[in-house]
């Protein structure tokens, strides 16, 4: 028992947190700095500014009944962002619930963005060109997918890779390993983001597992593991772009752990972080606000100003206001439409209901 003990302790210690910059906006890193232009930099604190808008607007929709399911997104733009930045755009992307914000920077138009949220057909058609399934709601489901999908593109020679995502709950499901083994086994090109935001629904991530990271897991399938600071979007992009050169490379997939934090609710179904988060534990994390830090980065460099964001929000605002209206402006879904897209041959049993709700439907 005390070699196995030795053993697992020196798994545990390969695991250090990579980060770039520190909650002072501070390189503490330079080896892992990525090689991004100005503009490129400039270009991922819009795109987070961006989202914290989207989120809190989202909310606020949500809570007047013009948006249907929606989670929370702020505390993890960095790593939601610095993964999604760092791929190009014959990648595939296979999300979780929380995930929209990927598929908006990948192309997903921010009405359908909203049709998703209602639960609209029209919300889940990907438009060409936006390499991406749907976010999926069953935990940990997009993990396997996501290994077939990069099995796929070995298979057919593409210079791409599939990257998905889950949160700590996921990796709590067997679907978590079965994806990344089978991956594994074919050197799949995959990148299996879990975005460790400490308490999956309402369990601390600390009684989900008896393992010290999500990232050493990657040792039992034969696959790099990297834990990252995922407050800080420096270190999550230059973590997913090594990932993704891997992949092209033939080398195979990569899991990533991003330790982050969402500052809301689970979802805006009922839950109340107050009832399992401390007053303490927030307070916390806030000081680790990945736009707050990656702002003070920004402005130490003098490329980044209170004139440049405020543009940002109001775009957003504009952008937002746009959507929702064209949102409510789309034909509602009928349950015929439902049907039929469900069956090529409708049962015997379902003929009749079909005709009711025709019939209703006509008025």
């Amino acid at each position: 028992m005390a070699r196995k003990k030795t053993i697992l302790q020196k798994v545990e210690e390969q695991f250090e947190t990579l980060q770039v910059l520190n909650e002072e906006g501070e390189v503490v890193n330079q080896d892992a700095m990525p090689d991004l232009s100005d503009e490129q930099l400039k270009e991922l604190m819009t795109r987070m500014v961006y989202t914290r808008i989207l989120d809190q607007r989202s909310i606020s929709l949500n809570r007047q009944g013009r948006l249907g399911f929606y989670a929370p997104t702020a505390g993890q733009e960095a790593s939601q962002l610095g993964t999604q930045y760092a791929l190009e755009k014959q990648d595939w992307i296979l999300p979780g619930y929380r995930d929209v914000p990927q598929l908006i920077w990948h192309g997903l138009p921010l009405t359908k963005a909203f049709l998703f949220s209602r639960g609209h057909y029209v919300g889940n058609q990907m438009p060409e060109g936006v390499n991406a399934l749907s976010p999926q709601i069953i935990i940990g489901a997009q993990i396997t997918q996501a290994a077939g999908v990069a099995l796929g593109l070995k298979k057919r020679g593409k210079d791409s890779v599939a990257i998905t995502y889950t949160g700590d709950g996921g990796a709590s499901q067997g679907d978590f390993y079965e994806g990344m083994n089978f991956a594994g086994a074919y050197k799949a090109p995959a990148i299996f983001v879990v975005q460790n935001n400490r308490f999956a629904i309402s369990t601390p991530v600390e009684k989900q597992s008896a393992a010290k990271t999500v990232a050493q897991k990657a040792v039992a399938v034969g696959i790099p593991g990297v834990l990252v600071d995922g407050m800080d979007v420096l270190a999550v992009y230059a973590a997913t772009k090594e990932a993704r050169d891997r992949a092209v490379n033939g080398e195979g997939p990569t899991l990533i752990e991003t330790l982050t934090y969402r500052y809301g609710p689970h979802t805006m179904a009922g839950d109340d972080p107050t009832r399992y988060r401390t007053e303490d534990l927030d307070n916390e994390w806030e000081k680790k606000d990945p736009l707050v830090r990656f702002r003070k980065f920004l402005e130490n460099k003098g490329i980044w100003s209170q004139e440049e964001e405020e543009k940002v929000v109001e775009q957003a605002k504009e952008d937002i206001k746009a959507a929702i209206k064209e949102a409510d402006q789309t034909p509602k879904q009928t349950v015929t439409q439902l049907m039929d897209m469900m069956y090529e041959e409708l049962p015997y049993n379902l003929k009749e209901q079909r005709e009711e709700y025709a019939a209703k439907e006509s008025k």
